[in-house]
């Protein structure tokens, strides 16, 4: 009996063993797709977190983004008027510049230096072209022979002289915005003492510092979307959610002209109703695309948070993530029925599109578009079929688990006809195959729909930049030197992240900010601090403190 006893043991000692044996070297599953993110807030970061190991870079891209990125670049590079610098709005077409397009550009030159696509000395004589002409360009009142008026800039100039392009063009607050974003960056990228980096950081800092915010403060705190000289102010305001987060921290961060806090919250004020769950992601909606998208081309949100976020439990970036997600998802379901619509092929945003038009689609009437805004949230939201290829891979630092596989397919299945010279044409609309209809722009192919024959600078520019900042921060990191940017931010609430983690004081509004640049500039502060001179080199006066107070002259 106890020789069974001890046999029986024995064999399960050995059974024991064999199964432990098995189990230490059995194979992990394999990760499954990675799935999108639930709905719901994410946990609050902790102010000290426990250490984390050390996080590798973001997997190396396939080829076909490498070449993305240069013919995007060439875009900017090859159209641009060598002249003055000023960028086409689009291209081939090519009617004018728009100042949007410029501070793309802007942005878009230091990445060719980084990728060896050009010179540091081209780059810089480029820039250097293009900020000369921006400070000696008239400004003024007058509905023509100007550029700009109160240091903000015509959304679209011609592209010889400079001068508003035409009477239905406004004073834009969100283009010169952008335009400034590229300027700003053209500031702290070029860091060196050549008289000529010295020059561009010198110049970028008059163009800002000449913008006066609260010109366009008509019904305060809030800024208006623009101006023209015939009919004055224009009557809607930019409020939240969309790509007019940039013109708010601009203005906040201005050492001259500045708004004050309260507009950044009031602007916020208005995100609750877009706040809610659309295709299964719960954040802040904003239909079409680019408004997750044109602020983040410059400004890094990872971490960081102004008080609405730290309400929510998210940030900005995990916020356009959803976004990303949502608007997949979207295509995914393809409530409309459109044609090709799938898990890899997506992205509306605001784009060129066939023409105005109703026509029958399945046996009901759709309305399409030419160039519209496109988009799928809870807000105002339009389908008609046209797809951007920016939508998606703009997105990519967000995404790129769904945005790599979305643009390799889409390049796969109509590069034939959509990707060219300068990398994707403005967008396609499969379902558009109405051969008797007239065409405001693009063409049909035979068999495959409508495509754009236009690249189109503002779609074209977060591409490039973008992708960079997938790779190595790169656009962020430059931004995240400029003290401009930081203050604007820090006055807007932001708190956390790559703010708290530099050796800077924290109360950081307008005057350390003139004095941080002053010294990233290598001149004396008292230079900085005086140099509010405009243009023909007058001290501007103050920045109207009441909608009825005179305009002050140019």
């Amino acid at each position: 009996m106890q020789s069974r006893l001890r046999a029986f043991q024995l064999l399960m000692l050995v059974a024991l063993a064999a199964l432990f044996l098995a189990g230490c070297g059995k194979q992990a599953p394999a990760e499954p797709d990675v799935p999108p993110p639930k709905p719901g807030p994410i946990e609050q970061v902790p102010e000290v977190a426990a250490p984390v190991e050390e996080v590798k870079g973001p997997p190396e891209l396939p080829p076909l983004f490498a070449d993305i990125e240069r013919r995007t670049f060439q875009y900017f590079w090859d159209t641009t008027n060598e002249v003055n610098g000023l960028t086409p709005d689009r291209f081939p077409s090519r009617p004018f510049s728009s100042v949007a397009a410029v501070g793309y550009a802007l942005t878009a030159y230091p990445i060719g230096i980084e990728r060896g696509w050009v010179s540091r000395t081209q780059a810089v004589d480029r820039t250097l072209t293009t900020l000369k002409f921006f400070s000696s360009v008239k400004m003024g009142p007058q509905a023509t022979g100007t550029a700009g008026h109160q240091g903000f800039f015509y959304h679209f100039i011609d592209m010889q002289d400079g001068h508003r392009f035409e009477p239905w063009v406004e004073l834009s607050s969100v283009d010169t915005g952008l335009l400034m974003m590229g300027v700003l960056f053209a500031q702290s990228y070029y860091d060196r003492d050549d008289p000529r980096e010295v020059e561009i950081r010198e110049l970028a800092d008059k163009l800002y510092r000449n913008v006066r915010w609260p010109f366009l403060q008509q019904r305060k705190p809030l800024i208006s979307m623009g101006w023209y000289p015939e009919s004055g102010f224009i009557e809607h305001d930019w409020t939240g959610y969309d790509e007019a987060m940039l013109v708010y921290i601009l203005a906040l961060g201005s050492p001259t002209h500045p708004v004050g806090p309260e507009a950044w919250e009031v602007w916020t004020r208005t995100y609750d109703k877009l706040w809610g769950v659309f295709r299964g992601q719960e954040y802040l909606s904003f239909a079409p695309h680019f408004g997750h998208q044109y602020t983040h081309v410059w400004v890094d949100f990872r971490g960081i948070r102004d008080d609405y976020m730290q309400r929510r439990g998210i940030d900005y970036f995990e916020n356009s993530r959803r976004a990303t997600y949502a608007q997949r998802q979207y295509a995914i379901d393809n409530p409309m029925g459109w044609k090709d619509y799938g898990e890899n092929v997506w992205g509306l945003t605001a784009s060129d599109g066939p023409q105005r038009t109703d026509q029958d689609f399945n046996g009901e009437q759709r309305e399409f578009r030419h160039y519209s805004a496109r988009g799928a949230g809870l807000d105002v939201a339009f389908d008609d079929g046209t797809i951007a290829p920016t939508a998606a891979v703009a997105s990519i630092a967000f995404a790129p688990e769904i945005v790599i596989p979305a643009t390799e397919e889409m390049h796969r299945r109509y590069g034939d006809y959509l990707y060219s010279s300068y990398g994707f044409l403005d967008s396609f609309n499969p379902s558009f195959t109405y051969e008797g209809v007239p065409l405001k722009t693009g063409r049909i192919v035979p068999g495959k729909g409508w495509v754009a024959s236009d690249y189109i600078a503002i779609d074209q520019g977060p591409i490039l930049a973008m992708i960079a900042n997938y790779r190595n921060d790169f656009v962020w990191n430059v931004m995240k030197k400029n003290p401009y940017i930081r203050a604007g931010l820090e006055r807007a609430g932001f708190t956390g992240g790559w703010l708290a983690g530099e050796d800077e004081p924290k109360d950081s509004g307008p005057p350390d900010a003139e004095a941080a640049m002053a010294r990233s500039m290598g001149i004396a502060e008292s230079r900085a601090a005086n140099q509010t001179s405009d243009r023909d080199g007058r001290t501007p006066a103050p920045a109207p403190s009441r909608a009825s107070d005179p305009v002050p002259a140019e």
